[in-house]
């Protein structure tokens, strides 16, 4: 015997050690699960934190903003017409002064020759020119009649020869950016638009007429102008007009001014608009991120928040509450919210649901479990028979709870996916109670139906569920009517402010016992058992009354109970009428 002692508790301590086992494996795979939301949420989560320059709405609401601005802008740098309108004016005023001029040396510089020719004399029209383009920053130059350089402004005579005179240009206190910016949009409009189609001003050591084609023209009597540009890109104008006395041309004149004043009154036009553009920009940017900020921000903080409720068993998490803000984010933080509540409450719902199935269950179980393993060892046939009709009974049971249990959780998915119709609440009375009519036992309760034929009792709705109410309230109190009793049936229409506040009121009441005042609400709740005296237990399984409250609240309407004070209880139905 002491040899044999052992191998049960070896046997013992090897299932406690399975167990135990088993009970490690589960925890390690809850535990994994729990790691691999925890991860999935966290990533999610962390997609979502990005910067506020990563947002794609806050760039796009810069990019839109900025494009909106810079396209006006753009097109006001283009000043061609502009430019256009100070050169015209630069050549009148050229012209004017070289009229004038061109007056002055037919008067003073001009002499009577042989042959009763005109001649010009060089150095009184050099004096002249020193004289009159003094301030005008222009420079001249006479060609006479063969084209050969007479005289030039900008040359002046020395002991050792002739000196040429050039003026410096002034200096440039422009700001280094602004220069940057504005060769970066040189180059960008020679990009876009080419190379000007402007002649080459170049000149040569030996300058005749023929060098400069509007000097030519003005020896055959014409007023000309140019338009050239140097290598450095420079503008430069000329105007050459004929010189004359008693109408023969004597020499031609031709006055040339560079173009700085009208490149720096463009360039200070352009720049001006480039100053206005970039405080225009800083703003817009400036508005933009708060606009953002006030946009992408919430969205993010409520995406994070819909991750973190995702991601966590509890209901710790909460969306944040900007209902106060009274826009299109407020109504979504709104909505958010009442969402993630609904949730909790259906979860909350369901796990209470699954506890109190699992109650219920539990009791028939244990009651079949206990019959059949009684079965087994009674011998006596009428106690065999007995215990078989408790094992039926008690399968019933189950079946009717099982049953129930599968209605009352389809219930939801079945309301939300019904279409709704008119339903005519007056001819489902009537069928309901011709079929409890024609089914009444002798001795059983009488059913009278109260309706006023005038009124129009319509509702929207779903007619097999809202028919599945009225039979749970007739069959409720059919079980509670005592022999003999009158079960009243009545429906009428309860008017409202306007017609669409009006609502249909049934009531089903029976000459019952009534309901202990302190069940009046409880006698909804699920697996409520509290049934009339001698009735066969476990018929009911309690869920009637409760899907009938559900079905109810579903169609916007309100179900209650109240015990009558001739005696009995009223269930009262109010739904919305169509």
């Amino acid at each position: 015997m002491s040899l044999d002692t052992p191998a049960p508790q070896t046997s013992r301590s090897r299932r406690a050690r399975a167990r135990a086992q088993a009970e490690l494996d589960r925890s390690a795979a809850t535990a994994r699960g729990v790691a691999e939301r925890h991860a999935r949420s966290s990533a999610a989560v962390g997609h979502r934190q990005r910067p506020a320059w990563r947002s794609p709405l806050t760039r796009r609401i810069l990019i839109l903003n900025a494009l909106v601005l810079a396209i006006p802008v753009l097109g006001l740098l283009h000043l061609d017409q502009y430019r256009m309108s100070l050169i015209s004016s630069e050549l009148e005023a050229l012209r004017t002064q070289a009229d004038t001029l061109a007056s002055a040396l037919g008067t003073a510089a001009v002499r009577d020759g042989e042959n009763g020719r005109q001649e010009l004399m060089p150095e009184t029209a050099r004096q002249l020119l020193r004289v009159g383009l003094a301030t005008t920053g222009a420079r001249a130059r006479v060609f006479g009649r063969d084209g050969t350089l007479v005289a030039d402004s900008s040359l002046l005579a020395g002991p050792l020869g002739s000196v040429q005179v050039v003026e410096l240009p002034p200096p440039d206190r422009t700001p280094e950016y602004l220069v940057w910016i504005e060769d970066l949009y040189r180059a960008l409009r020679r990009l876009v638009e080419g190379a000007q189609e402007l002649p080459l001003y170049i000149e040569v050591p030996e300058q005749t007429a023929g060098s400069y084609g509007e000097a030519a023209a003005a020896l055959q009597g014409e007023h000309a102008s140019r338009q050239r540009v140097d290598s450095t890109g420079r503008l430069f104008l000329s105007v050459a007009v004929p010189v004359q006395r008693y109408r023969q041309v004597v020499a031609a004149l031709m006055l040339t001014k560079d173009g700085s004043s009208v490149d720096k009154a463009v360039q200070d036009r352009r720049r001006d608009i480039l100053l206005v553009f970039g405080l225009s920009f800083a703003v817009t940017v400036l508005l933009s991120l708060y606009l953002a900020r006030t946009i992408a921000t919430p969205i993010r903080r409520l995406a994070d928040a819909a991750d973190r409720v995702r991601g966590t068993s509890g209901r710790s998490e909460n969306i944040p509450d900007w209902s106060n803000r009274r826009d299109e984010i407020g109504d979504l933080s709104g909505a958010l919210r009442e969402m993630t509540q609904a949730l909790h409450a259906r979860m909350e719902a369901i796990e209470g649901f699954a506890a109190d199935v699992a109650h219920e269950i539990k009791n028939p179980l244990t009651s079949l479990r206990s019959a059949v393993e009684t079965v087994a060892r009674v011998e006596d046939p009428e106690q065999q028979k007995k215990l078989m009709s408790i094992i039926l009974d008690d399968v019933q049971r189950l079946d009717r709870l099982i049953s129930d249990i599968s209605d009352a959780s389809r219930l939801d998915a079945e309301l939300a996916r019904g279409k709704s119709e008119e339903v005519d609440l007056r001819r489902l009375l009537e069928a309901l109670v011709e079929v409890q009519r024609a089914g009444a036992e002798e001795g059983g309760p009488a059913y009278r139906l109260e309706l006023d034929e005038r009124e129009e009792l319509r509702v929207e709705g779903i007619e097999g569920r809202l028919g599945q109410v009225f039979r749970n309230l007739i069959a409720n109190a059919t079980s509670f009517s005592p022999p003999h009793g009158t079960i009243r049936l009545a429906a009428r229409r309860v008017r409202g402010r306007g017609r669409n506040d009006d609502s249909i009121v049934v009531t089903v009441a029976d000459e019952g016992p009534g309901i202990p005042p302190d069940k009046l609400d409880d006698v909804f709740d699920r697996f409520y058992s509290e049934r009339p005296k001698g009735e066969k237990f476990g018929t009911h399984s309690g869920l009637g009354l409760s899907i009938s409250r559900q079905i109810v609240e579903a169609h916007g309407g309100v179900v209650y109970a109240e015990n009558r004070p001739e005696g009995g209880a009223r269930f009262t139905v109010t739904l919305p009428a169509s």
